[in-house]
């Protein structure tokens, strides 16, 4: 079993910066793949970034892409988020997952675990 807990989650101007973080609890966090999701009532849950165990692979989804980067420190047992030129379109719910194996995934059906989400408010 993984539990995840996110934080970092508030409300900021346009334009501005944010760094989520989820830390999971566990030793063997290395083999977790972990994935960054967001989700808008009424919408269907986006992806939003994901990355492998080892670190060495990413892939951000298409409306985040050079904006926001995902990174890891499996010493610490997290996976970060961090935001940058924020837009109100960015307002969401952010979850964090994590999928055994080790392996980045963009699809959120591959998952094994979730955390309970931080909200992002974006003002224009």
């Amino acid at each position: 079993q993984v539990q995840l807990v996110e934080s970092g989650g508030g409300l900021v101007q346009a334009g501005g910066s944010l760094r989520l973080s989820c830390a999971a609890s566990g030793r063997t966090f290395s083999s977790y793949g972990m994935g960054w999701f967001r989700h808008v009532p009424g919408k269907e849950r986006e992806f939003v970034a994901t990355i492998s165990g080892s670190g060495a692979t990413t892939a951000y989804g298409d409306s985040v892409k050079g904006r926001f980067t995902i990174s890891r420190d499996n010493a610490k047992n997290t996976v970060y988020l961090q935001m940058n030129s924020l837009k109100p379109e960015d307002t969401a719910v952010y979850y964090c997952a994590a999928r055994a194996g080790g392996f980045a995934s963009e699809s959120p059906t591959r998952y094994d675990y979730w955390g309970q989400g931080t909200q992002v408010t974006v003002s224009s």
